[in-house]
C-alpha cells in the first residue's frame, strides 16, 4: 500500500484572513495555534503513513441511510466524475480506480461512502433532498451539465470551499431532485487526503475523514474491514470551509492551511455568474 501524498491546498485568501484574525485573537490565537501545530507534527496529521493492511471488498454500497445531523454529504446517483480516461458515473467507481484531482495529479480511490435515503413523508427533509447546481451557474462551462450535490457537499471556488446549502441564489442554485423519486442515493469518494475533484465540470471536495464521521454511511462496516482502527488518519483541510464553520472551527482550518503546501490559485474556480459570486463574498469574512 502507498504512503498518502502530502496535503495541497490553497491559501491566498484564506492566509490574508488568519493574519487578521491572529492580530486580533492574540494569546487566545497563540495556544489554539499551538495545539494545532503540535496535531500537524503528529503521524495522523502529517498523512506520511501507510493506510494498514486490508481486507476484502471492491467497492462502495449498502442500505439505510444517515449523514451529518441526520443529512447527507455527498454527490447523487449519476454524477459522473473526471478520470484520466474521460468522465465516469460515480456509481460504476470503484476502490483502486484512479481519478484526475484539480491539482492534475492522478489519485487512487481509497473508499466510496454510499447512503440511501427512502422517502417516508409527502416531502423530503430539507437536510436530505440535493442541491442543484446548474450548467454554467459558476461560470461559462462550470459546472458542464446539471449538478447534484447534498446541502453539506462543498464545491471549491474562489480558493474556498463552499457547502452547497451557502451556495443557493433561488435560481441557478437551488434544491431539487432530477426526478420525483421515492429514493435518493448519494456517493462520496475518499482518497488519501481532503483534496477537490471535478463532477460534471464542477470542482467538489471528496470525503474529509475526521474519527467516526465514516459511520453515517450505510457501508461504514467495509471502511472498518478494509482499515482497521489506529490507521485511519485525522485528515487536514484541503482549504477553509466558509459559511458553516463556527470562529474556532475556521480558525482551526485556517491555522492548519498556514503549514500546509500550496496550490497555485489557477485551479480555484473563480466565480464571474453574479449572484453566486456575490454569495460568495458575503460568506467570506
Amino acid at each position: 500500500m502507498s504512503s498518502m501524498d502530502p496535503n495541497e491546498i490553497p491559501s491566498s485568501r484564506a492566509r490574508r484572513h488568519f493574519l487578521g484574525v491572529a492580530g486580533a485573537t492574540g494569546a487566545k490565537l497563540a495556544g489554539i495555534a499551538a495545539v494545532t501545530m503540535a496535531a500537524a507534527s503528529s503521524p495522523a496529521r502529517a498523512m506520511g503513513r501507510n493506510w494498514g493492511p486490508r481486507g476484502g471488498g471492491s467497492g462502495g454500497g449498502g442500505n439505510g441511510g444517515g449523514g451529518d445531523g441526520g443529512g447527507a454529504s455527498c454527490l447523487l446517483h449519476g454524477t459522473s466524475i473526471k478520470t484520466p480516461t474521460g468522465y465516469e458515473r460515480i456509481e460504476d467507481l470503484r476502490i483502486g480506480d484512479l481519478v484526475e484531482t484539480v491539482s492534475g495529479k492522478v489519485k487512487p480511490i481509497r473508499w466510496i461512502g454510499h447512503q440511501t435515503f427512502r422517502k417516508s413523508h409527502a416531502s423530503w427533509p430539507e437536510n436530505v433532498v440535493s442541491v442543484r447546481v446548474a450548467k454554467d451557474s459558476l461560470r461559462r462551462g462550470v459546472p458542464s451539465s446539471d449538478v447534484y450535490v447534498s446541502p453539506g457537499h462543498a464545491v471549491y471556488v474562489n480558493d474556498t470551499l463552499v457547502r452547497a446549502k451557502d451556495l443557493v441564489n433561488g435560481s441557478s442554485i437551488a434544491p431539487a431532485l432530477p426526478t420525483d423519486s421515492t429514493t435518493i442515493e448519494y456517493f462520496n469518494i475518499m482518497l488519501d487526503t481532503h483534496d477537490v475533484i471535478t463532477a460534471d465540470g464542477l470542482p467538489v471536495e471528496t470525503f474529509q475523514l475526521r474519527g467516526s464521521n465514516y459511520e453515517k454511511f450505510d457501508n461504514f462496516t467495509e471502511m472498518e474491514r478494509l482499515y482497521v482502527a489506529g490507521t485511519r488518519p485525522e485528515m487536514a483541510p484541503y482549504a477553509a470551509v466558509v459559511g458553516e464553520e463556527s470562529g474556532r472551527q475556521h480558525l482551526k482550518a485556517l491555522l492548519m492551511i498556514g503549514v500546509s503546501k500550496i496550490i497555485p490559485r489557477q485551479h480555484a474556480i473563480k466565480l464571474e455568474a453574479a449572484p453566486a459570486a456575490a454569495r460568495v463574498e458575503e460568506l467570506i469574512p
